[in-house]
């Protein structure tokens, strides 16, 4: 009987270092960045935000914030200071075990569906291809008065801000669902949503459980503050949540957006500056933040 449980146990140590060695196996063929390299190897931030500025990307601390790829081989980010007196789009890849240089790309402002192979922003996407990414497709008529901010959930429903044909500076946010594979006409969501002014930037959550955004409402900490909507169980968008004083400030917050991994919240926060001759410029930085902040939040569930 000792001799068939020293078996067993040499047995099962073998396939514990076996299954340590596919997994080892694996990362090392996915080449992918590991817990110590991914965002570019930035002590990760607790429940207080703080200023994501890795070196790597930009030595002067100087860029406008940016977005990873789903498989964290690709971060496009863009530049609109010191020498950039227009804004220039770049990406840095993560290649042979290492962050390379950047180059300038003229992928905008994307966002990426949840396999990672499509690219889209705006009014228009690319399609991942075996030697790189398409040419820029439309996404349909649907999109012709989409404005700041587009997300999409993992069942292909489309949030994005609206521009009002009335009322300067509103705007909206609507959804559109794909039904038999058709584009339903954009629906504008609640006032829980849809209240105060600048209202834009929207982030679904892959599932729909919840809404972030960025708008100037009545009670808000300064200028744009960011929110958040928990679905209901009906259904319903529960009313429209600040994200509190750690997340907003008398500065301007916007654009929320949680990581592929659900890991961290990001977000925008700066303010608008006039420069000489009139024309106003923004000028801010990226923040992030454990998404716990998120669930922290949520009204059932209360820390």
């Amino acid at each position: 009987m000792r001799n068939n449980n020293f078996i067993i146990a040499v047995l099962v140590f073998a396939l514990f270092l076996n299954a340590c060695n596919t997994k080892n196996q694996k990362s090392k063929d996915n080449d992918s960045p590991t817990i110590e390299t991914a965002y570019f190897g930035e002590k990760p931030p607790g429940l207080i935000p703080v200023a994501f500025a890795p070196d790597i990307v930009s030595p002067e601390g100087l860029f406008e914030g940016g977005t990873f790829s789903p498989d964290m081989k690709e971060y496009y980010f863009s530049r609109k200071n010191g020498k950039y007196e227009k804004r220039t789009f770049f990406v840095i890849r993560y290649e042979n075990n290492s962050w390379g240089n950047e180059s300038e790309t003229d992928i905008k402002w994307p966002s990426f569906s949840e396999d990672g192979n499509m690219i889209y922003g705006g009014k228009e996407y690319r399609e991942r291809t075996d030697t790189g990414w398409s040419q820029l497709k439309s996404l349909g008529e649907f999109l012709k008065d989409q404005a700041h901010g587009i997300s999409l959930s993992s069942n292909g429903t489309y949030y994005f801000g609206f521009r009002e044909k009335e009322g300067r500076g509103y705007g909206s946010i609507r959804y559109s669902r794909l039904i038999d594979g058709k584009r339903e006409k954009p629906v504008k969501m609640s006032k829980e949503i849809n209240t105060g002014k600048y209202i834009a930037h929207p982030f679904i959550a892959p599932d729909e459980s919840y809404l972030m955004w960025d708008a100037e409402r009545e009670g808000g900490y300064g200028g744009s503050d960011c929110y958040i909507s928990f679905r209901q169980q009906d259904g319903s968008w529960g009313a429209a949540i600040n994200m509190g004083d750690k997340i907003n400030t008398s500065s301007n917050e916007s654009s929320p957006s949680v990581t592929h991994d659900g890991n961290y919240l990001f977000f925008s926060r700066g303010d608008w500056e006039v420069k000489e001759d009139g024309i106003t410029n923004w000028v801010g930085k990226t923040y992030w933040v454990d998404a716990q902040v998120i669930e922290n939040l949520r009204p059932n569930n209360k820390p």
